[in-house]
């Protein structure tokens, strides 16, 4: 996980983000435990409020939970929530937004899913 000082996100948002992207590529697994704050604080050399406030964002949305004297695990389901949000985000923030300039250009759905479809031998 990398943490830009360049972005316009806040850091914290790019630690809660980041513990979630280790969920999806599965290097993190469902019960395993995480990183404390002290450790993440440490390993990114930022304050621990701020490693804090982005684990308790995970905490709230029910991805990660405490076991008290032993530290945060990842919760049953976390990649499940995950995913669900992230396609969500991905519709609003990438689809909805392509078809609305394509709207602006003239270019219909099927004119999109064909330009789509085309970048499929082009990998």
């Amino acid at each position: 996980m990398l943490l830009s000082n360049d972005s316009t996100k806040p850091i914290y948002l790019q630690i809660a983000e980041g513990i979630e992207d280790e969920i999806l590529k599965g290097n993190i697994e469902e019960e395993e435990q995480v990183l404390s704050t002290n450790q993440l604080a440490k390993l990114y050399n930022i304050n621990p409020a701020t490693a804090g406030k982005g684990v308790n964002i995970l905490v709230d949305a029910g991805v990660l939970y405490k076991k008290r004297g032993v530290g945060m695990f990842v919760a049953k389901g976390a990649l499940t929530y995950i995913k669900k949000k992230r396609k969500k985000k991905f519709f609003e923030d990438y689809i909805l937004e392509t078809v609305s300039e394509g709207e602006k250009l003239n270019i219909s759905k099927e004119e999109i899913i064909e330009m789509i479809n085309s970048m499929e031998g082009l990998e």
